[in-house]
């Protein structure tokens, strides 16, 4: 095995738990990230004030752990889309993303996953390559803020039954390669990946020259190893192309509650990695 994997977990995942509570959990658990998502924090990025930035950054650091970044980036918002006929609706979800960028790089973080199922999804009069084209004008002009924060935005393809714009990884893959920034990369996620035809592990190989960030979780909604999917071919492909991002714990059903899920989602995909290793 080429490197230990760097594990994070998301937010969220502890519900509305203090943010020094979740990250002093995460800590025990042994994760070295903690990846947030904006809308835990406030309702828009432009309402926290540099104290409270400060803050936020100090309770992470404290607990030993890196910001990772941010995700779910549009969730909760309103008046923001990305594949918009409007070109002032699109202006206005450039800056806000800008605003984004600008709170991660504040938080400490470096990635930022864009994933907003609703915010890209096709509109009435909207034609799938339109829409396409609408999103390389979004991330291409948005290039400049990455530039000055020193971020990514991770383009994160998705699942049909989510969206019907970037369903995967070979057209987010092509987006990307189209906007041709260090800035604009690929985030790929092991619950979408299970939804398309070619296997995890070569989506991970044929998209290695543009991955920047991994989420782990089943396709039952929970975290890596409480469901069927099996992570050893994915942990093989990750290593064989020397990924060195994070990876980081994203569930949807938080049923078996925030410990667990934290716990033993870290400890399958150690026990995961002590065979590759």
């Amino acid at each position: 095995m080429n490197a230990p994997f760097r594990y994070a977990i998301c937010n969220e995942t502890f519900g509305d738990w203090p943010l020094a509570r979740a990250c002093d959990t995460a800590a025990a658990c042994g994760y070295g990230g903690i990846e947030i998502a904006p809308f835990t924090l406030a309702a828009r990025a432009t309402c926290l004030s540099a104290a409270e930035r400060g803050e936020i950054r100090r309770t992470i650091a404290r607990a030993g752990l890196d910001c990772v970044g941010l995700h779910w980036l549009l969730a909760k918002t309103e008046g923001f889309h990305v594949a918009h006929p409007d070109p002032v609706v699109r202006d206005q979800t450039v800056a806000y993303l800008g605003d984004l960028a600008r709170l991660c790089h504040d938080l400490g973080g470096r990635v930022l996953v864009f994933g907003s199922p609703r915010q890209r999804s096709l509109l009435p009069g909207v034609t799938p390559e339109q829409a396409l084209a609408h999103l390389r004008e979004v991330f291409t002009r948005l290039v400049p803020v990455l530039e000055t924060t020193d971020t990514v935005v991770a383009l994160e393809p998705l699942s049909p039954t989510e969206t019907d714009v970037l369903t995967t990884a070979i057209e987010a893959c092509r987006l990307v390669a189209s906007i041709g920034s260090p800035h604009v990369r690929l985030h790929l996620d092991v619950k979408a990946m299970a939804t398309e035809a070619i296997p995890a592990p070569e989506i991970i190989r044929a998209s290695a020259p543009w991955l920047e960030h991994v989420h782990a979780n089943d396709e039952n909604l929970q975290g890596p190893g409480f469901g069927a999917v099996d992570f050893l071919p994915i942990f093989q492909a990750l290593d064989e192309i020397s990924y060195a991002g994070w990876v980081s714990v994203e569930v949807f059903d938080y049923a078996p509650g925030a410990e667990r899920l934290a716990r033993d989602s870290i400890g399958y995909m150690r026990r995961i990695e002590a065979v590759l290793g």
